[in-house]
């Protein structure tokens, strides 16, 4: 559960420094349309949280936060998918790191010993 909490923890700390990144350009630099940079920025900050939230759930075993976490690492597909083929190099290279990171990471939040280490388990009849 540590290493899942990490991981959601660490794509949350980069939707932040993203966010961050696009508010500052959008004030500081020359985008095409700055307020449509602010509003991104705004955005994936706000976006930031589900992860946050569902690391700091999963760092204190908290049984809701396997479905935020989950959710996380689905979305976190569709991006990679779009950064691979933006093409260039550090593109593709961070495709390639997003999509071990949801896929461990999801991996790591459906196994039985985080399963049970939740409180997750089947119904009773």
């Amino acid at each position: 559960m540590t290493a899942a909490a990490a991981l959601t923890g660490l794509q949350g700390l980069a939707l932040v420094a993203s966010g961050i990144y696009l508010l500052v350009m959008g004030l500081l630099g020359t985008p095409d349309s700055p307020q449509q940079a602010e509003t991104g920025g705004l955005t994936v900050l706000a976006l930031a949280a589900l992860p946050l939230l569902a690391a700091r759930g999963l760092w204190q075993l908290r049984r809701w936060s396997r479905g935020p976490a989950m959710i996380t690492q689905i979305m976190a597909l569709p991006v990679a998918w779009t950064l691979l083929n933006a093409g260039g190099a550090l593109m593709i290279t961070a495709a390639v790191a997003l999509t071990l990171v949801a896929v461990v990471t999801l991996a790591l939040v459906v196994n039985p010993t985080a399963t049970e280490a939740l409180g997750i388990g089947p119904r009773e009849s």
